[in-house]
């Protein structure tokens, strides 16, 4: 202490010094001033922050000298556990200490300042890089590969888009409505079961072409939109693309359906990634239905090695992506590649297919995962409807019997409404006139459809009757219809026998329709038994011509029964009721065995005005519960059967 002194005593400069500051006076001043050199440094908000976190402040606004250099220690050196009490003769040796800390502070806080400023001219500088090159990308942009050529090629199209025609026929009388869909209420029903719930399933519609499948998918997903406890919100998609259309590359460079990999060394390619070799998934079609329906049309034409690709998608409920130019260590990679690419893209969607294939045709791993639901043939009387629907739509009268007219020659609610369209185009020409046609004079008066005009575009479109053999309430020989299936469309098949006494017994011939079908000639064979068993005739006594009218082919035995009773009512010359379809094969000692495609077949006997139809007793859960206008008769034996056949004037016949 004495030689701290002893610096201001010998100054000749100033001599009243020592008079005028004692030792501990100035030890005062000096951790004053370096408080305050330390206020200047952090500000003094920070300085009471900090001696409040080390402890200090108290120490600080203490009067007691000692703790005020205390609580500088703690603050200088940032250590709370300094709680040493210092002494007077401490105290200068610790000014010495804090004074060489403060002087460090002051040191770094220079160097960082330093750095600091550069750090921000830096950024400054890469700022304005950046903003430039930003600038330069928008005018890049905005030049773009645009010229004065493909400018005028664009507003070509613009004002081509401006100008529109009339909607077609098949647009303007599409349902918008269930109600308006015709013949397919248990259908719907059906589908909106499926489709309307918590859990909804995918689907297979099965029927003839023009029923209402498309437009009953794309109703019931409307219709699901807004009832409660479905899964599908109101921005829930749609997606309609056709199975026959389709295609894709087996290398996956395109797929429309489930998404494809652009690499960098193939066309298509961004540019700013193939420069960088980095390649681009472009999700598909299942990723668009993501939420909602993808409906495929004729599912089953769709390519068997893609049908199976897209099991794998219903399964996953995601698409995956892969590349052998995708680097996951390629910093250049953006995110929603890396997403693509690492995680796949999400494709959670109904899949609703609809087909006019047999079921059979269909690959079974994606029938096993859908529910199926089959819509009807239409009826005649369900065309009369379509055809009376569209004609309220279009603001036209019919002549009378027009609507039968074209029931004739169509079973396709699509086709029935071309033909009507039709006839109203030819009906307005004629109205009209080729020349100086007014749109608003078109408009002025009513437009009448009459017979004439139906009858000249079935001549001119070339179509001929669907059904050409109508029941009647009249009794031939030797002639029966028997029951067919194509598709889902049932028919009548006309069948026609004669018999005639042999020159020599035992010696007589059978002969058949060479096109008919090996197992139809099976069917002659086991009825030849039948008879014999029945009404003692032994058939090889005569000679026997069994003709299928039109020379159709029979695929199966279900004309069993129709050949018996033909061959029969031929040798006894016993009548057969001309109202009355037959189908079901028959068993040599007499059963009738169950037969396929029932539904179609009793659809197909309405259709043609039979007004009963025979089928196997086996077959009873085929039956339609809710059928009208036609009797349903189930037979388990040839007996059965030939009691409806040959009841005649009260008569029936004796075997």
């Amino acid at each position: 202490m004495k030689n701290f002194l002893d610096k201001f005593i010998s100054r000749p400069d100033k001599p009243e010094m020592a008079e005028k500051f004692t030792e501990e006076e100035y030890l005062k001043r000096q951790v004053n001033a370096l408080y305050g050199l330390l206020t200047n440094i952090y500000g003094s908000d920070k300085v009471v922050l900090k001696a409040g976190k080390l402890e200090a402040l108290n120490l600080l606004r203490s009067d007691l000298f000692e703790e005020r250099v205390l609580g500088l220690q703690k603050i200088v050196f940032e250590d709370p556990t300094i709680d040493k009490l210092p002494t007077m003769e401490e105290i200068p040796q610790i000014i010495d200490d804090l004074e060489d800390e403060i002087a460090d502070i002051i040191a770094r806080r220079s160097v960082e300042d330093k750095l600091e400023k550069k750090i921000a001219e830096r950024m400054q500088q890469r700022h304005e890089e950046y903003v430039k090159e930003i600038k330069m990308q928008i005018i890049k942009e905005n030049a773009g590969p645009e010229n004065a050529q493909t400018l005028k090629k664009l507003a070509i199209l613009e004002k081509m888009e401006q100008k529109k025609l009339s909607r077609s026929a098949i647009e303007a009388l599409r349902p918008d409505s269930f109600e308006e869909i015709i013949g397919q209420d248990r259908a719907i029903k059906s589908l909106m079961a499926k489709l309307a719930c918590p859990f909804p399933q995918h689907i297979i519609l099965y029927g003839p072409p023009g029923v209402g499948k498309t437009t009953a998918a794309r109703l019931a997903l409307k219709v699901a939109k807004k009832l409660r406890g479905t899964p599908f919100e109101e921005d829930a998609p749609f997606i309609e693309v056709d199975g026959t259309t389709l295609r894709w590359d087996p290398r996956d460079v395109t797929n429309p359906l489930l998404g494809s990999v652009h690499d960098p060394i193939y066309q298509g390619a961004r540019r700013d990634l193939a420069e960088t070799g980095i390649p681009e998934p472009k999700p598909g079609l299942v990723t668009d239905s993501h939420g909602g329906v993808l409906f495929i049309d004729e599912i089953g034409e769709l390519d068997v090695v893609l049908q199976n690709k897209l099991l794998k998608v219903l399964e996953d409920k995601r698409v995956s992506f892969d590349s052998a130019y995708y680097d996951p260590h390629d910093t250049n990679v953006p995110h929603y590649i890396k997403k693509l690419f690492e995680e796949g893209a999400p494709a959670d969607f109904i899949l609703i297919g609809a087909t006019t294939r047999d079921p059979s045709d269909i690959n079974p791993a994606i029938r096993s995962r859908c529910a199926e639901v089959y819509f009807e043939p239409l009826t005649p009387k369900d065309i009369e409807d379509i055809i009376i629907n569209a004609a309220a739509k279009l603001e036209v009268t019919l002549d009378g019997g027009i609507s039968e007219a074209i029931s004739e020659y169509t079973i396709e609610g699509r086709k029935a409404v071309n033909i009507l369209a039709e006839s109203y185009g030819l009906a307005l020409y004629k109205t009209n006139g080729v020349v100086d046609c007014d749109a608003e004079a078109v408009q002025a008066g009513p437009v009448i459809v009459r017979m004439e005009d139906v009858l000249e575009v079935a001549q001119v479109s070339r179509l001929s009757p669907y059904v050409t053999v109508k029941g009647s309430p009249n009794y031939e020989n030797g002639r029966i219809f028997g029951l067919g299936v194509a598709g889902f469309v049932g028919s009548v098949i006309e069948i026609e026998a004669v018999a005639f006494k042999a020159k020599s017994d035992g010696k007589g011939t059978i002969r058949f329709n060479d096109t008919a079908g090996s197992m139809a000639k099976d069917s002659v064979f086991n009825a030849a038994s039948v008879i014999r068993r029945l009404s003692g005739e032994d058939i090889e006594n005569y000679d026997i011509h069994v003709n299928i009218i039109g020379g159709g082919r029979i695929d199966g035995p279900s004309a069993g029964i129709a050949i018996t009773a033909a061959i029969l009512s031929a040798l006894q010359n016993k009548p057969i009721r001309q109202d009355i379809a037959v189908t079901g094969e028959v068993s040599i000692q007499g059963r009738v065995k169950p037969v396929g495609g029932v539904f179609e077949k009793i659809y197909g006997a309405k259709q043609a005005g039979m007004k009963k139809v025979i089928v196997p007793g086996e077959n009873s859960k085929d039956v339609p519960v809710d059928l009208k206008g036609i009797e349903v008769v189930l037979a388990d034996n040839v007996d059965e059967a030939l009691a409806h056949l040959f009841q005649h004037a009260g008569q029936q016949l004796v075997v």
